[in-house]
Protein backbone atom coordinates (compact mmCIF):
# COMPACT_ATOMS: atom_id res chain seq x y z
CA UNK A 1 0.00 0.00 0.00
CA UNK A 2 1.46 3.40 -0.95
CA UNK A 3 2.42 5.71 1.91
CA UNK A 4 0.21 8.53 3.06
CA UNK A 5 2.23 11.08 1.10
CA UNK A 6 1.42 9.23 -2.13
CA UNK A 7 -2.29 9.41 -1.35
CA UNK A 8 -1.92 13.10 -0.62
CA UNK A 9 -0.13 13.75 -3.90
CA UNK A 10 -2.73 11.79 -5.85
CA UNK A 11 -5.55 13.71 -4.15
CA UNK A 12 -3.88 17.05 -4.87
CA UNK A 13 -3.33 16.19 -8.53
CA UNK A 14 -6.93 15.02 -8.88
CA UNK A 15 -8.28 18.23 -7.37
CA UNK A 16 -6.06 20.37 -9.60
CA UNK A 17 -7.11 18.41 -12.70
CA UNK A 18 -10.83 18.76 -11.90
CA UNK A 19 -10.75 22.45 -11.01
CA UNK A 20 -10.94 23.73 -14.63
CA UNK A 21 -13.94 21.44 -15.24
CA UNK A 22 -15.80 23.30 -12.49
CA UNK A 23 -15.39 26.56 -14.40
CA UNK A 24 -18.38 25.90 -16.68
CA UNK A 25 -20.95 25.01 -13.98
CA UNK A 26 -19.82 27.92 -11.80
CA UNK A 27 -20.03 30.30 -14.78
CA UNK A 28 -23.49 28.91 -15.65
CA UNK A 29 -24.58 29.39 -12.04
CA UNK A 30 -23.57 33.06 -12.11
CA UNK A 31 -25.29 33.37 -15.49
CA UNK A 32 -28.43 31.87 -13.94
CA UNK A 33 -28.45 34.66 -11.37
CA UNK A 34 -28.23 37.22 -14.19
CA UNK A 35 -31.04 35.49 -16.11
CA UNK A 36 -33.23 35.46 -12.99
CA UNK A 37 -32.54 39.17 -12.53
CA UNK A 38 -33.95 39.68 -16.04
CA UNK A 39 -37.20 38.05 -14.92
CA UNK A 40 -36.69 34.76 -16.78
CA UNK A 41 -36.67 31.25 -15.35
CA UNK A 42 -32.99 30.10 -15.55
CA UNK A 43 -34.00 26.43 -15.91
CA UNK A 44 -36.22 27.26 -18.87
CA UNK A 45 -33.51 29.43 -20.46
CA UNK A 46 -30.74 26.86 -20.07
CA UNK A 47 -33.06 24.05 -21.13
CA UNK A 48 -33.80 25.93 -24.33
CA UNK A 49 -30.09 26.62 -24.82
CA UNK A 50 -28.96 23.01 -24.54
CA UNK A 51 -31.95 21.73 -26.50
CA UNK A 52 -31.10 24.10 -29.33
CA UNK A 53 -27.43 23.09 -29.30
CA UNK A 54 -27.54 19.33 -28.72
CA UNK A 55 -31.19 18.27 -28.61
CA UNK A 56 -31.56 17.30 -32.28
CA UNK A 57 -29.52 16.53 -35.38
CA UNK A 58 -29.91 20.02 -36.80
CA UNK A 59 -28.69 21.70 -33.63
CA UNK A 60 -25.83 19.27 -33.09
CA UNK A 61 -24.52 19.57 -36.64
CA UNK A 62 -24.70 23.35 -36.39
CA UNK A 63 -22.74 23.13 -33.13
CA UNK A 64 -20.07 21.15 -34.99
CA UNK A 65 -20.03 23.80 -37.71
CA UNK A 66 -19.39 26.47 -35.09
CA UNK A 67 -16.82 24.25 -33.35
CA UNK A 68 -14.69 23.87 -36.50
CA UNK A 69 -13.23 27.42 -36.67
CA UNK A 70 -13.09 27.50 -32.86
CA UNK A 71 -10.91 24.39 -32.87
CA UNK A 72 -8.59 25.66 -35.60
CA UNK A 73 -8.14 29.02 -33.87
CA UNK A 74 -7.73 27.20 -30.54
CA UNK A 75 -4.93 25.07 -31.98
CA UNK A 76 -3.10 28.21 -33.05
CA UNK A 77 -3.62 29.74 -29.61
CA UNK A 78 -2.31 26.54 -28.01
CA UNK A 79 0.91 26.65 -30.02
CA UNK A 80 1.45 30.33 -29.22
CA UNK A 81 0.78 29.93 -25.49
CA UNK A 82 3.01 26.85 -25.34
CA UNK A 83 5.73 29.00 -26.90
CA UNK A 84 5.40 31.60 -24.17
CA UNK A 85 3.61 34.24 -26.26
CA UNK A 86 0.01 35.42 -26.18
CA UNK A 87 -1.82 35.57 -29.50
CA UNK A 88 -4.87 37.83 -29.28
CA UNK A 89 -4.81 38.34 -33.05
CA UNK A 90 -6.84 35.32 -34.14
CA UNK A 91 -9.71 37.53 -35.26
CA UNK A 92 -7.58 39.51 -37.69
CA UNK A 93 -5.68 36.47 -38.89
CA UNK A 94 -8.96 34.68 -39.60
CA UNK A 95 -10.28 37.66 -41.57
CA UNK A 96 -7.10 37.94 -43.66
CA UNK A 97 -7.14 34.20 -44.33
CA UNK A 98 -10.74 34.39 -45.50
CA UNK A 99 -10.01 37.39 -47.75
CA UNK A 100 -6.99 35.68 -49.31
CA UNK A 101 -8.89 32.42 -49.86
CA UNK A 102 -11.72 34.31 -51.54
CA UNK A 103 -9.47 36.38 -53.81
CA UNK A 104 -7.39 33.37 -54.85
CA UNK A 105 -10.28 31.01 -55.59
CA UNK A 106 -12.17 33.63 -57.62
CA UNK A 107 -9.01 34.71 -59.46
CA UNK A 108 -8.05 31.14 -60.39
CA UNK A 109 -11.53 29.68 -60.82
CA UNK A 110 -10.49 27.71 -63.91
CA UNK A 111 -8.26 25.37 -61.92
CA UNK A 112 -9.56 21.83 -61.34
CA UNK A 113 -11.04 21.07 -57.92
CA UNK A 114 -8.21 18.74 -56.90
CA UNK A 115 -5.81 21.71 -57.20
CA UNK A 116 -8.02 24.72 -56.44
CA UNK A 117 -9.45 23.60 -53.09
CA UNK A 118 -6.15 22.59 -51.42
CA UNK A 119 -4.44 25.73 -52.75
CA UNK A 120 -7.31 27.91 -51.49
CA UNK A 121 -6.90 26.55 -47.96
CA UNK A 122 -3.10 26.74 -48.20
CA UNK A 123 -3.25 30.40 -49.27
CA UNK A 124 -5.57 31.11 -46.33
CA UNK A 125 -3.11 29.51 -43.90
CA UNK A 126 -0.10 31.30 -45.41
CA UNK A 127 -1.88 34.66 -45.27
CA UNK A 128 -2.73 34.12 -41.61
CA UNK A 129 0.88 33.11 -40.97
CA UNK A 130 2.12 36.36 -42.52
CA UNK A 131 -0.38 38.36 -40.46
CA UNK A 132 0.72 36.56 -37.30
CA UNK A 133 4.35 36.84 -38.31
CA UNK A 134 4.31 40.64 -38.15
CA UNK A 135 3.82 40.71 -34.34
CA UNK A 136 6.21 37.76 -34.11
CA UNK A 137 9.03 39.61 -35.87
CA UNK A 138 8.28 42.81 -33.95
CA UNK A 139 8.63 40.90 -30.68
CA UNK A 140 11.75 39.04 -31.76
CA UNK A 141 13.56 42.03 -33.24
CA UNK A 142 12.29 45.01 -31.24
CA UNK A 143 10.76 43.47 -28.12
CA UNK A 144 7.29 44.85 -28.94
CA UNK A 145 4.61 43.44 -26.66
CA UNK A 146 2.70 40.84 -28.70
CA UNK A 147 -0.62 41.52 -26.95
CA UNK A 148 -0.59 45.13 -28.13
CA UNK A 149 0.61 44.34 -31.66
CA UNK A 150 -1.83 41.46 -32.26
CA UNK A 151 -4.77 43.57 -31.08
CA UNK A 152 -3.70 46.38 -33.42
CA UNK A 153 -3.40 43.89 -36.29
CA UNK A 154 -7.00 42.88 -35.62
CA UNK A 155 -8.13 46.46 -36.15
CA UNK A 156 -6.11 46.76 -39.36
CA UNK A 157 -7.54 43.51 -40.73
CA UNK A 158 -11.09 44.64 -39.97
CA UNK A 159 -10.63 47.95 -41.78
CA UNK A 160 -8.92 46.20 -44.70
CA UNK A 161 -11.90 43.86 -44.98
CA UNK A 162 -14.35 46.78 -44.88
CA UNK A 163 -12.45 48.53 -47.68
CA UNK A 164 -12.12 45.48 -49.93
CA UNK A 165 -15.73 44.30 -49.54
CA UNK A 166 -17.04 47.77 -50.35
CA UNK A 167 -14.57 48.34 -53.17
CA UNK A 168 -12.29 46.01 -55.16
CA UNK A 169 -13.84 42.74 -53.96
CA UNK A 170 -17.53 43.66 -53.88
CA UNK A 171 -19.90 41.33 -55.73
CA UNK A 172 -20.58 42.85 -59.18
CA UNK A 173 -24.24 41.82 -58.78
CA UNK A 174 -24.51 44.15 -55.79
CA UNK A 175 -23.32 47.05 -57.90
CA UNK A 176 -25.81 46.24 -60.66
CA UNK A 177 -28.71 46.04 -58.19
CA UNK A 178 -27.55 49.14 -56.37
CA UNK A 179 -27.79 47.40 -52.99
CA UNK A 180 -24.04 47.70 -52.25
CA UNK A 181 -24.08 44.89 -49.66
CA UNK A 182 -20.53 44.33 -48.35
CA UNK A 183 -19.82 40.85 -49.69
CA UNK A 184 -17.71 39.24 -52.40
CA UNK A 185 -18.77 37.24 -55.42
CA UNK A 186 -19.48 33.55 -54.89
CA UNK A 187 -16.51 31.20 -54.85
CA UNK A 188 -16.40 28.71 -57.72
CA UNK A 189 -17.99 25.42 -56.69
CA UNK A 190 -14.64 23.69 -57.18
CA UNK A 191 -13.45 25.57 -54.06
CA UNK A 192 -16.39 24.50 -51.88
CA UNK A 193 -15.81 22.00 -49.09
CA UNK A 194 -17.94 18.86 -49.30
CA UNK A 195 -21.15 18.73 -47.24
CA UNK A 196 -21.13 15.73 -44.90
CA UNK A 197 -24.89 15.62 -44.29
CA UNK A 198 -27.70 16.74 -46.63
CA UNK A 199 -29.74 19.76 -45.59
CA UNK A 200 -27.15 20.83 -43.02
CA UNK A 201 -24.12 23.11 -43.07
CA UNK A 202 -21.80 20.41 -41.69
CA UNK A 203 -18.82 20.18 -44.05
CA UNK A 204 -15.56 18.29 -44.41
CA UNK A 205 -13.69 21.11 -42.71
CA UNK A 206 -14.75 19.51 -39.40
CA UNK A 207 -12.76 16.39 -40.30
CA UNK A 208 -9.81 18.55 -41.36
CA UNK A 209 -9.87 20.32 -37.98
CA UNK A 210 -9.81 16.98 -36.13
CA UNK A 211 -6.86 15.81 -38.21
CA UNK A 212 -5.06 19.07 -37.46
CA UNK A 213 -5.62 18.59 -33.72
CA UNK A 214 -3.87 15.21 -33.88
CA UNK A 215 -1.05 16.64 -36.00
CA UNK A 216 -0.50 19.54 -33.61
CA UNK A 217 -0.30 17.08 -30.71
CA UNK A 218 2.32 15.06 -32.59
CA UNK A 219 4.15 18.25 -33.54
CA UNK A 220 4.32 19.64 -29.99
CA UNK A 221 5.09 16.41 -28.14
CA UNK A 222 6.87 14.22 -30.68
CA UNK A 223 9.14 16.55 -32.67
CA UNK A 224 12.30 18.50 -31.87
CA UNK A 225 10.78 21.83 -32.94
CA UNK A 226 7.72 21.23 -30.78
CA UNK A 227 9.91 20.33 -27.81
CA UNK A 228 11.87 23.57 -28.24
CA UNK A 229 8.67 25.62 -28.47
CA UNK A 230 7.43 24.09 -25.21
CA UNK A 231 10.83 24.56 -23.57
CA UNK A 232 10.79 28.25 -24.47
CA UNK A 233 7.29 28.60 -23.04
CA UNK A 234 8.12 26.78 -19.80
CA UNK A 235 11.33 28.66 -19.03
CA UNK A 236 12.87 31.07 -21.56
CA UNK A 237 16.04 31.56 -19.48
CA UNK A 238 16.70 27.84 -19.17
CA UNK A 239 15.96 27.36 -22.88
CA UNK A 240 18.39 30.14 -23.75
CA UNK A 241 21.04 28.58 -21.51
CA UNK A 242 20.50 25.28 -23.35
CA UNK A 243 21.27 27.00 -26.65
CA UNK A 244 17.70 27.37 -27.95
CA UNK A 245 17.15 30.65 -29.85
CA UNK A 246 14.25 31.89 -27.73
CA UNK A 247 13.24 34.85 -29.90
CA UNK A 248 13.12 32.72 -33.04
CA UNK A 249 10.80 30.16 -31.47
CA UNK A 250 8.58 32.85 -29.97
CA UNK A 251 8.19 34.37 -33.43
CA UNK A 252 7.61 30.90 -34.93
CA UNK A 253 4.86 30.26 -32.37
CA UNK A 254 3.01 33.40 -33.45
CA UNK A 255 3.50 32.54 -37.13
CA UNK A 256 2.06 29.04 -36.65
CA UNK A 257 -0.77 30.46 -34.54
CA UNK A 258 -1.60 32.84 -37.36
CA UNK A 259 -1.51 30.01 -39.90
CA UNK A 260 -4.20 28.05 -38.05
CA UNK A 261 -6.38 31.11 -37.61
CA UNK A 262 -6.00 31.91 -41.30
CA UNK A 263 -6.93 28.33 -42.15
CA UNK A 264 -10.05 28.76 -40.01
CA UNK A 265 -11.00 31.73 -42.18
CA UNK A 266 -10.46 29.74 -45.37
CA UNK A 267 -12.52 26.84 -44.04
CA UNK A 268 -15.35 29.16 -43.02
CA UNK A 269 -15.46 30.71 -46.50
CA UNK A 270 -15.14 27.45 -48.42
CA UNK A 271 -17.37 25.40 -46.15
CA UNK A 272 -20.18 27.65 -44.90
CA UNK A 273 -20.69 30.97 -46.68
CA UNK A 274 -19.00 30.27 -50.06
CA UNK A 275 -18.17 33.97 -50.22
CA UNK A 276 -16.49 36.56 -48.04
CA UNK A 277 -19.05 38.53 -46.06
CA UNK A 278 -18.93 41.30 -43.51
CA UNK A 279 -18.75 39.92 -39.98
CA UNK A 280 -17.64 36.47 -41.13
CA UNK A 281 -15.28 36.07 -38.15
CA UNK A 282 -18.20 36.02 -35.71
CA UNK A 283 -15.88 36.46 -32.73
CA UNK A 284 -14.20 33.10 -33.38
CA UNK A 285 -10.79 34.69 -32.86
CA UNK A 286 -11.62 35.45 -29.24
CA UNK A 287 -13.85 32.45 -28.50
CA UNK A 288 -11.04 30.21 -29.77
CA UNK A 289 -8.90 31.50 -26.90
CA UNK A 290 -11.59 30.34 -24.48
CA UNK A 291 -11.66 26.88 -26.07
CA UNK A 292 -7.88 26.58 -25.91
CA UNK A 293 -7.72 27.62 -22.26
CA UNK A 294 -10.57 25.33 -21.27
CA UNK A 295 -8.81 22.50 -23.08
CA UNK A 296 -5.79 23.08 -20.81
CA UNK A 297 -3.77 24.33 -23.80
CA UNK A 298 -3.65 20.79 -25.16
CA UNK A 299 -4.53 20.14 -28.83
CA UNK A 300 -6.72 17.14 -28.02
CA UNK A 301 -8.32 18.90 -25.05
CA UNK A 302 -9.37 21.70 -27.39
CA UNK A 303 -11.60 19.29 -29.35
CA UNK A 304 -14.36 18.72 -26.74
CA UNK A 305 -13.95 22.29 -25.51
CA UNK A 306 -14.65 23.62 -29.02
CA UNK A 307 -17.74 21.43 -29.38
CA UNK A 308 -19.03 22.63 -26.00
CA UNK A 309 -18.52 26.31 -26.75
CA UNK A 310 -19.77 25.91 -30.32
CA UNK A 311 -22.93 24.46 -28.81
CA UNK A 312 -23.23 27.38 -26.41
CA UNK A 313 -23.02 29.83 -29.32
CA UNK A 314 -25.72 27.93 -31.27
CA UNK A 315 -27.97 27.49 -28.24
CA UNK A 316 -27.63 31.16 -27.33
CA UNK A 317 -29.49 32.18 -30.49
CA UNK A 318 -32.38 29.85 -29.72
CA UNK A 319 -32.42 30.97 -26.09
CA UNK A 320 -32.68 34.59 -27.19
CA UNK A 321 -35.60 33.85 -29.52
CA UNK A 322 -37.47 31.72 -26.98
CA UNK A 323 -36.92 33.64 -23.74
CA UNK A 324 -35.78 37.10 -24.91
CA UNK A 325 -32.55 36.70 -22.93
CA UNK A 326 -29.79 38.58 -24.82
CA UNK A 327 -27.44 36.14 -26.57
CA UNK A 328 -24.60 38.44 -25.45
CA UNK A 329 -25.03 36.82 -22.06
CA UNK A 330 -23.22 33.78 -23.48
CA UNK A 331 -20.23 36.03 -24.16
CA UNK A 332 -20.29 37.00 -20.50
CA UNK A 333 -20.44 33.33 -19.50
CA UNK A 334 -17.51 32.49 -21.79
CA UNK A 335 -15.55 35.33 -20.19
CA UNK A 336 -16.35 33.93 -16.75
CA UNK A 337 -15.16 30.50 -17.87
CA UNK A 338 -11.81 32.01 -18.90
CA UNK A 339 -11.59 33.86 -15.58
CA UNK A 340 -12.23 30.72 -13.54
CA UNK A 341 -9.99 28.47 -15.67
CA UNK A 342 -7.05 30.88 -15.47
CA UNK A 343 -7.65 31.46 -11.75
CA UNK A 344 -7.71 27.73 -11.06
CA UNK A 345 -4.49 27.29 -13.04
CA UNK A 346 -2.74 30.02 -11.04
CA UNK A 347 -4.04 28.55 -7.79
CA UNK A 348 -2.86 25.06 -8.76
CA UNK A 349 0.63 26.35 -9.59
CA UNK A 350 0.88 28.16 -6.27
CA UNK A 351 -0.16 24.99 -4.44
CA UNK A 352 2.48 23.04 -6.35
CA UNK A 353 5.19 25.59 -5.44
CA UNK A 354 4.19 25.48 -1.78
CA UNK A 355 4.41 21.68 -1.78
CA UNK A 356 7.86 21.85 -3.37
CA UNK A 357 8.99 24.39 -0.78
CA UNK A 358 7.83 22.17 2.06
CA UNK A 359 9.80 19.32 0.51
Amino acid sequence: MPPKTEYSRLLNRTIEALLPLLAVPVALLIGAVMIYALGVNPFQAYGTLFQGAFGNISGFTQSLVKATPLLLVGLGVTIAFRGGVINIGGEGQLIVGALAATAFSIGFSDLPRIILLPLTLLIAALSGAVWGGVPGVLKARLGVNEILSTVMMNAIALQLSNYLLRGPMIDPAEIERGTQIAQSDLLPQAAWLTRLMPRTLLHSGAILALIMAVLVYIFLWRTTIGYRIRAVGLNPDAARYAGIPVRFYQALSLILGGAFAGLAGGVEVAGVHHRMIEGLSGGYGFSGIVAALFGKLHPLGAVPASVLFGGLLVGADRMQRATQVPSALITVILGLVVLFVVSSEIWARRRARRRETRG
